[in-house]
């Protein structure tokens, strides 16, 4: 989708995230998780009705932010990432519940692995905020794969023999949306620059058993 950030939009999201990048004791400045915690515009970005208007078209009123991060890819930080899906959330606080598996901590959040209906229950939408073309590592994805649930490594393979990639480019602005299980990957940027994109995952409907989205 084109221009669903107007220009002003996209720079108060750079400042404050380049304000916020100063402030961590952490010297990494091209990725960042936990965004909403950190930088005001992107909660603003959240709540901005053609942002809502996009996400409710397809979850519903409900939908809630689950999970938001930065990336940045520069000739610094030109990294590849292999054929995935995106299979965890982040959670408030650890707690025990059937078919969440696979627990782990990042940046002092809990994440799990949760059952396949929480995360066909969920969007993934990626601001960009710079011009994204072929040669600046774009996301690549295969096309209806979400509609197969979760995919085993030898799966994966065969959907890559089958379905040719699509390149997904995208102007300064402009959003990307997909849900979470669609087969996705990013190549190494052949003339690399900035490519600094919010990545927000929205979901529709709470937690069960006292566990509680972040």
């Amino acid at each position: 989708m084109p221009a669903v950030l107007p220009p002003e939009t996209v720079d108060k999201l750079i400042e404050e995230i380049d304000d916020a990048f100063k402030n961590r004791a952490s010297h990494s400045n091209h990725a960042m998780r936990h965004l909403l915690e950190v930088v005001p515009a992107v909660r603003h970005v959240c709540e901005d009705a053609t942002v809502r208007a996009l996400v409710e078209s397809v979850l519903g009123t409900s939908a809630c932010v689950a999970m938001s991060i930065f990336f940045d890819k520069t000739p610094d930080a030109n990294w590849k990432v292999a054929w995935h899906q995106d299979l965890t959330i982040a959670v408030r606080q650890k707690i025990e519940v059937a078919c969440f598996t696979a627990w782990s901590v990042k940046d002092g959040v809990a994440h799990v692995q949760p059952p396949i209906e929480v995360l066909e229950r969920m969007l993934t939408l990626r601001l960009h905020l710079d011009d994204c073309g072929p040669a600046n590592g774009p996301l690549q994805v295969i096309s209806a794969s979400h509609k197969s649930g979760r995919l085993t490594a030898r799966q994966i393979s065969e959907w890559r023999e089958q379905q040719p990639a699509e390149i997904c480019s995208v102007t300064r602005g402009g959003a990307l949306l997909m849900r979470p299980l669609l087969l996705h990957s990013s190549s190494t940027a052949t003339e690399p620059k900035h490519r600094r994109v919010v990545h927000l995952e929205f979901a529709a409907g709470p937690l069960r058993n006292g566990l509680q989205w972040l």
